[in-house]
């Protein structure tokens, strides 16, 4: 469904909700208007979270659950899209810089909400960690990857590491920079343990023979995913806000959640 016209009864709704946005001045620096007005929607990605976002390094191209997402808003609001390249130590900073309009998603945490915004929620992911199949007779739960001989490695500027520091004190931990991954480290053999969502962890043990997700009794931080923008752009948030709504209405969300996700 093309929502275009639907763009601008949305604004001037918003214009007249006391304490939302008081002049028109606040629509016309907002990135909604921009976007309209320049023709492209800026999306940062960072390619590498199996099933969200997926760059093929061949073609320079995108798939995935969220990859759809921006496609459709883009396709919705009648614009065309740019995929902009970053990766989870400066996602955040992209944001803040302007370098896009919107990222693909992440996890919300508290650190994240004191810099920028998130939209409303549409999935949630719980924390699990990940070993060789090797490995399974050693560690059996939490406790066990917590001890001074073990090295978890994690991936730099995710929500995954500053959980790994609480949960593994005495452990090792080794953060490691995008474009290489955590679970490379486990697969190399120059960590034991690597922490992901349970999301991504699904995929990955189906990709990598040797890999296999820790038989802990409770996934650790359940955390909800939402797409990023900036923080005091308030026609920006709730026009997506609203556009996540009528999509959740027509059972897009769900559509994408049988394609990509595996859920009936």
């Amino acid at each position: 469904m093309k929502i275009l016209p639907f763009i601008t009864s949305l604004c001037v709704m918003l214009l007249t909700v006391p304490g939302v946005v008081d002049s028109a001045d606040a629509q016309s620096r907002s990135r909604l208007h921009k976007i309209l007005e320049s023709g492209q929607l800026r999306v940062g990605t960072t390619g590498d979270w199996n099933p969200m976002s997926i760059r093929d390094p061949a073609t320079n191209s995108y798939k995935g659950f969220d990859i759809d997402v921006m496609n459709a808003l883009a396709d919705d609001m009648g614009v065309k899209i740019q995929f902009v390249p970053t990766d989870w130590k400066t996602l955040i900073n992209g944001i803040v810089a302007d370098k896009y309009d919107i990222s693909t998603s992440a996890s919300i945490t508290v650190n994240r909400i004191r810099t920028v915004g998130f939209t409303r929620s549409y999935y949630q992911v719980k924390t699990v960690p990940v070993t060789l199949k090797t490995n399974l007779s050693r560690f059996k739960n939490w406790e066990d990857i917590n001890q001074p001989d073990v090295t978890v490695a994690v991936t730099l500027g995710t929500s995954q590491e500053q959980q790994v520091k609480q949960f593994f004190p005495n452990a090792k931990l080794r953060s490691i920079e995008a474009p290489a991954r955590d679970y490379q480290e486990v697969l190399s053999g120059r960590a034991q343990v690597s922490v992901t969502s349970n999301l991504e962890a699904s995929r990955l043990i189906q990709s990598h023979a040797g890999l296999a997700v820790v038989p802990v009794k409770e996934p650790r931080s359940p955390a909800d995913l939402a797409f990023i923008v900036q923080q005091d752009d308030i026609v920006w948030l709730n026009f997506l806000n609203q556009w996540i709504t009528i999509k959740e209405n027509e059972g897009f969300f769900d559509r994408l959640k049988t394609k990509w996700l595996m859920l009936e």
